[in-house]
């Protein structure tokens, strides 16, 4: 099989980018050249891989199952070379990173430029999203995650921390009022992000004792840098990360709130990567870029 290596790369890069054309742009193969590949690999296995049409391609059921061996077979070519080869390669190849907004919006996105030009053979496909997916289900190469972690057969590299503030608009507090100790804010709409329980328990410390207060409010969503723009309109307050608010609380935008009583406990940023992927140049340039900026 790995004397495919060749036809394998090029049946997962068509998939991935969706057409022989857009393969034989980067590759330097004709579209005809591309699909004549795929065939030879078809043939060999015997089965049909992909359903062709002059509109779109698609996969078979055949090739669906085959597909992950076909990308843990690249992998494991990869991993080999990098590990034989004395002399680090050039990292080249598409990594898939998912995050969330946050992160994605006031972390990553300023630093993709500087990343792009310095490895110009990484192509990079971000998926942003505050609903926690499954590394391996969504085939993600590098998932971006913040707060604890549940047990994992994935390997957690340390990305940084990140701490939370509770804040408003000096327009919300305006109209209703500032709240003095954490159990006035049963009292106040607060913001919450959607899916995930525990964002709705607030922790506080009050004579030396932890408090926790349950919020509610009008007000759900799954993104949280929705929430920061409401937040910042007046819709509410909001308890958020320190990086995603730094922009708003230094502008005047939103205020910072109950800063006495409330435990904004540091938190991890992790990234997660399947066994053995790590190692590889294109996910480990990601990764080490990442770590030296964050």
């Amino acid at each position: 099989m790995f004397d495919l290596a060749p036809e394998i790369a090029a049946f997962v890069r068509v998939v991935e980018r969706g057409s022989f054309a857009a393969v034989a742009a980067e590759t330097g193969y004709t579209s005809s050249g591309v699909s004549r590949m795929v065939s030879r690999l078809e043939t060999t296995l015997g089965t049909k891989l992909l359903f062709r049409s002059t509109r779109q391609l698609s996969l078979t059921s055949e090739g669906e199952a085959f597909l992950p061996r076909a990308k843990s077979i690249l992998e494991a070519i990869e991993v080999a070379g990098a590990e034989l080869s004395a002399v680090a390669t050039t990292p080249r190849g598409h990594v898939r990173l998912n995050c969330g907004t946050a992160f994605a919006n006031h972390k990553l996105a300023p630093l993709l430029a500087k990343f792009t030009t310095s490895y110009p053979d990484i192509s990079l496909d971000i998926s942003v999203s505050d609903h926690r997916i499954d590394p391996i289900a969504d085939r993600a190469d590098i998932t971006i995650r913040v707060g604890d972690l549940a047990d994992s057969t994935l390997v957690a590299i340390p990305m940084g921390s990140v701490s939370r503030v509770i804040a408003a608009s000096p327009a919300y507090l305006a109209a209703h009022g500032e709240p003095k100790t954490p159990k006035d804010l049963v009292r106040h709409e607060c913001l919450l992000l959607g899916g995930f329980l525990h964002q709705a328990v607030w922790p506080f410390r009050e004579n030396g004792k932890p408090v926790s207060v349950k919020v509610r409010g009008q007000l759900t969503s799954d993104s949280a840098e929705t929430l920061l723009r409401a937040a910042v309109s007046g819709a509410g307050i909001v308890r958020l990360g320190d990086f995603l608010g730094a922009e708003a609380l230094a502008s005047g935008d939103l205020v910072p709130l109950l800063t006495a009583f409330h435990e904004a406990g540091r938190q991890p940023i992790t990234a997660l990567v399947q066994p053995g992927r790590q190692s590889l140049p294109r996910i480990r340039a990601i990764l080490d870029y990442l770590k030296a900026h964050i």
